[in-house]
């Protein structure tokens, strides 16, 4: 599944940080040794990723571990949206306390 977030985070990444060249940068370099992404554009990343994933990025969860290269991110979100996937909503509680 990581797979599928690598191409979206790249198109993102190359049109935002890097003006459209891409070219000679991988999935694995690392946004701060290279210097891509500052603090702010940290920001602007962690709110597409949270608007287009439909996730939460908790203050914990803001380490280069997770948001440091595409790679990590791609890693980051697949684990991400597997843990949300499986979380049980309200109305499911409610329903499986009931039956």
């Amino acid at each position: 599944m990581q797979t599928d977030y690598l191409g979206e985070v790249r198109s993102f990444v190359v049109a935002n940080y890097l003006l459209g060249r891409g070219e000679g940068f991988s999935d694995d370099d690392s946004f701060l040794e290279h210097g891509i992404i500052d603090s702010t554009g940290i920001l602007e990343l962690v709110s597409h990723l949270e608007e287009s994933y439909g996730i939460e990025v908790g203050d914990d969860e803001l380490i280069p571990d997770n948001l440091d290269s595409i790679h990590r991110i791609a890693g980051y979100l697949s684990r991400k949206t597997a843990v949300s996937s499986t979380a049980e909503t309200p109305l499911q509680r409610e329903v499986a306390f009931f039956s």
